[in-house]
């Protein structure tokens, strides 16, 4: 469940009734949730709460897939993907494989995605620009002179800096849903402590160190 409230179609504002109506039809997004991709919805009824906010992320949407962009959507669909696995967003992997397909990424390619450092399914700026989101995400920022040098032979400079913003845009994304617990990512935390069987205090270490 949501850690913050849904706005049903009844109170929603103005400005969010034409994104509603878009992505819900005449429905209450709250009392039926569902999209046409199989995600339950909430990211949109949640932020529905914020109009400026929501209109500015969907402005941005926009933007990023705009034709007046000079980066190739595939290779851009690569990086968002990447960047939800990365951040460890499902709700953002899962969407954007989606987008990768549609942009002509293949099958395989997005199978491979988790681990695309040993595959051979990947072209020279494929490995770049996917280098270059590890370096982005895991990294937070530290991207190697190497990485970039590799990436700058197959994008030019403004191609590198949208596919710089959309990949930490993406990270963004993929931190609120985790935070806020929005749609794929509505999940229980899963480290935390086994009690042992007989719910003693045992002594871990010294058992494992054969004291």
């Amino acid at each position: 469940m949501t850690r913050t409230r849904q706005i049903p179609r009844s109170e929603a504002p103005e400005s969010v009734l034409p994104v509603y109506d878009r992505l819900f039809g005449d429905r209450d997004p709250v009392a039926e949730p569902g999209t046409a991709t199989g995600t339950p919805g909430n990211w949109w009824t949640v932020f529905a709460q914020t109009p400026a906010l929501l209109d500015h992320m969907v402005a941005g949407f926009a933007l990023f897939s705009s034709p007046d962009r000079v980066l190739p959507a595939n290779l851009r669909e690569l990086g968002l993907a990447r960047a939800g696995f990365c951040a460890g967003s499902q709700f953002v992997f899962s969407q954007h494989c989606k987008a990768a397909r549609k942009a002509g990424v293949t099958d395989a390619q997005i199978e491979a995605l988790p681990s695309w450092s040993i595959a051979d399914v990947f072209s020279p700026a494929e490995r770049a620009v996917l280098a270059y989101t590890d370096e982005l995400v895991l990294g937070d920022g530290r991207v190697q002179d190497a990485t970039f040098a590799a990436l700058a032979e197959h994008l030019g400079e403004p191609a590198i800096i949208e596919l710089t913003y959309a990949v930490a845009s993406y990270r963004l994304h993929a931190l609120m849903c985790r935070a806020l617990r929005l749609e794929y990512d509505d999940v229980d935390e899963r480290i935390v402590e086994i009690a042992a069987p007989d719910q003693a205090d045992a002594d871990v270490m010294g058992t494992i160190s054969m004291r």
